[in-house]
Order: C-alpha cells, then structure tokens, then sequence
C-alpha cells in the first residue's frame, strides 16, 4: 500500500472515529438531560431513582472490563460497530416502555453497550494517534463535546413541545444507526508499536501485561477529573440557585458554558500537546480547573460563579482524553488492555463525584463542598509526569517527523 493509500485510510478512519464519538455525545445527552421525563414517565420515586442511575455506570464499567478481554481476539473496530447501534437501541428503548421493569431492563443495556463503546472508542482513538504520529485525542473528545451540545439542544426542543420520550428519540435514532453502521466500514484499528510487528488476534494485549501499579496514578487522574466533571453536571444550576441567588432561568447558564468551554478546549488542546507537550497541557489544565472551583466556592455573586465554571471546562477539557492517551504511551504493547481498565475510572469518578458534594454540602456548605474537587483537580499536578515530558508531544510513543503529519 502507497503512503498516500494509507494516509487517505487514515482520514478516513479519523473522520468516521470523530463522527462516533459525536453521535455518543449526542446519544449521551439525549439520555441525561430527560432523566425527570424518563422518571415520570416510569413513576420511579425519588428514593429509587439513585439506584438506577448507579447502575448504568457500574454496568458499564464492567463490561469495559470484559471489552479489555474481548479485544484480545477481536478487534476494536469490531466492538464499536456493533456497541454504538446497541446503545442508541437501548436508548430507544428506554423511551418505549411503560412498565418499570422495562426501563431497568434498557438502562441495563445501556449500560453494558456504552462500556463497551466508551472502551472501544478510546482504543481506536489511541492506536489511531500512533499511526498518525501526532496528538489527536483531544479533537476526538471535542466531538464529543459537540454531540452533547448537539444532543441536549434536542433534548430542550423535545420537552419544549412537550414530545413524549419516543416521539422525540425515533427519529435521532432511525437517522444515526444506520449513519454509523455506513461510517464504521471506515474504522481503522490502527497500529502496534514497531517493536512487536504482531497481527491483532496474536498481540499479546491483556490484563497480565498492565501494570496496575504503573497506572494507578493515570487511574486517579481519570477518577479526580470526572469527580469534577459530574459535579458541574449535577450540582451547578443548584449551586448557582441555592447558594448564589440566581433565577430558576439564570441557573441552566453554568452547565452550558461549561460545555462550550469544554468543547473549545479540547479543539484547540491538541495544538497544545504538540508545541508543549502532554505534562505541560495538563498542569495547565488542572491548575486552571483549581482555579475555577475556587472561584465557584468564593463568588459573591451568580455571574461571578458562571465565570468559575467557565473556567473549569477550559480546565478539565484536557485533562480525560490526555490521560487515555498517556496510558497507550504508558503501555504501548498492550494499550488496548491499559484503555478499558483506565476507563472503568471513568464511573468510579462518575459515582463518587454527584453522592460526595452533596453529603458534603448538606454537612457542611456547598461554598465548602466546591473546595474537595478543586483539591482533587490540584493533587493531578503532582502526577503530571506520568504523561510524560516535551518529548511526549504527540502522545503516540512512536512519533514521526512532522514532515509526514497527515490530515
């Protein structure tokens, strides 16, 4: 194959993985943004709807577990095929249901497809970034980031007019099942560090080959960020009300502006990696998310607060697709493995991050509850060397001369 045939795989492999990581943002978002339409409609009482919750994260970190094991026979690009459709499905079926029984049924497939698509995803992502030989993690998670805006824009049109749940899901989901069964015929799986020259099926990937040791510290950097992440998502329009005396309409601002800043950050964060390198962008992405969560905690007022949270999706922005690939870097002959354990921290972080600032807040005060995830995004300083130094630019661990960068 001619380098300019395989450059043209690799757009087209990065287009259709960019175009994946869309699509579960916006399916993400479509589920999140309606869960007191979901709760409603199923007559889910306060008192169990936390349990529901807890176990679409704890599903999917388990089926992340398995897709580590999975993978080491088939490929990647072969899991996220068939995950993405299964999760948009799911979230279809969530939205048909009557009875109680189903919606736990559907939420439990969601569970178990998103692990294994989030797992799935993130390989490709990093095994992808060592073929180009450059940091393109971040633009991946900015798809992401636009999905979700992309997603809960719909969700607000949907209860906006009042659509019930499967009025409003049917027709996201018969346009993107069949758009990303067409785009997953571009998937690429990338490449294995030189050194190993092995197929996929005879790679030696898996759990023996990952040092837990080794990566527990990129394991409390994934941890840290999403406590910090879910505690935007589930406590900002709260905080702003309660706390700083905003109106009921001022306090939907923080998470949107959040999630702008996210966006922006991570579409322009890849630029930074290769000029500074990975450790430098992520202490400058956890000191200014620090910074944010302090001026959260120290606003006199509801404007001032928005600006805190501006300034975390800046901050935080950076910090969860670095730590993915930091772990491929980590671990080059067995990243697939290193991934979908990293990515089980991912719901641990989820888990802890919404259940801790609220027993904090109702002990304590919020304004202090808002200093343990900044602490938390600081102590991700300390472990900055773990995504190593000005070399790790590009983030693959095999990078080529910028005069072959494709795309």
């Amino acid at each position: 194959m001619t380098v300019g045939m395989t450059d043209a795989r690799l757009r087209r492999g990065r287009g259709a993985l960019a175009g994946s990581f869309f699509v579960q943002g916006v399916t993400f978002a479509l589920l999140v943004t309606r869960i007191p339409a979901i709760q409603d409609r199923y007559g889910i009482s306060d008192a169990l709807l936390p349990v529901f919750l807890a176990a679409v994260p704890i599903l999917a970190g388990v089926a992340s577990v398995l897709t580590g094991k999975v993978v080491r026979r088939i490929a990647p690009s072969a899991v996220l095929r068939w995950a993405q459709p299964l999760v948009l499905l799911a979230l279809l079926g969530v939205g048909a249901g009557t009875e109680i029984w189903q919606v736990a049924v559907a939420l439990g497939l969601f569970g178990l497809a998103v692990g294994a698509l989030d797992a799935a995803m993130n390989m490709l992502g990093v095994s992808l970034q060592r073929s180009y030989g450059r940091s393109i993690m971040l633009g991946f998670h900015a798809a992401y980031s636009l999905g979700g805006i992309a997603g809960a824009s719909l969700a607000w049109a949907g209860a906006h007019w009042d659509l019930a749940l499967f009025v409003s899901y049917l027709p996201v989901v018969a346009v993107l099942v069949p758009a990303v069964l067409a785009a997953s015929r571009w998937y690429v799986d990338g490449s294995l560090p030189p050194a190993t020259h092995k197929q996929h099926g005879q790679n030696p990937q898996g759990p023996a080959a990952v040092s837990f040791k080794l990566l527990l510290p990129l394991c409390l950097v994934m941890t840290f960020a999403y406590i910090g992440d879910s505690t935007v998502a589930n406590w900002s329009a709260k905080y702003l009300q309660d706390v700083l005396g905003s109106s009921e309409e001022l306090a939907t601002v923080p998470y949107n502006a959040y999630m702008v800043t996210t966006l922006l950050g991570r579409a322009v964060g890849d630029f930074g990696v290769r000029r500074l390198g990975a450790a430098a962008v992520v202490r400058g992405g956890s000191a200014l998310a620090a910074v944010g969560f302090a001026v959260v905690a120290l606003a006199p007022g509801a404007w001032v607060g928005m600006a805190g949270f501006t300034l975390l999706g800046l901050g935080l922005s950076v910090l969860v697709p670095q730590t993915f690939a930091a772990a491929g870097r980590l671990f080059p002959d067995a990243s697939d493995a290193a991934v979908a354990r990293l990515n089980v921290f991912n719901y641990v972080g989820f888990l802890i991050g919404s259940p801790l600032v609220g027993a904090l807040g109702d002990a304590w005060s919020y304004r202090g509850a808002m200093l343990v995830p900044m602490v938390l995004v600081l102590v991700t300083v300390v472990y900055a060397t773990s995504f190593g130094f000005r070399s790790a630019r590009y983030g693959g661990g095999h990078e080529r001369p910028r005069t072959v960068d494709v795309g």
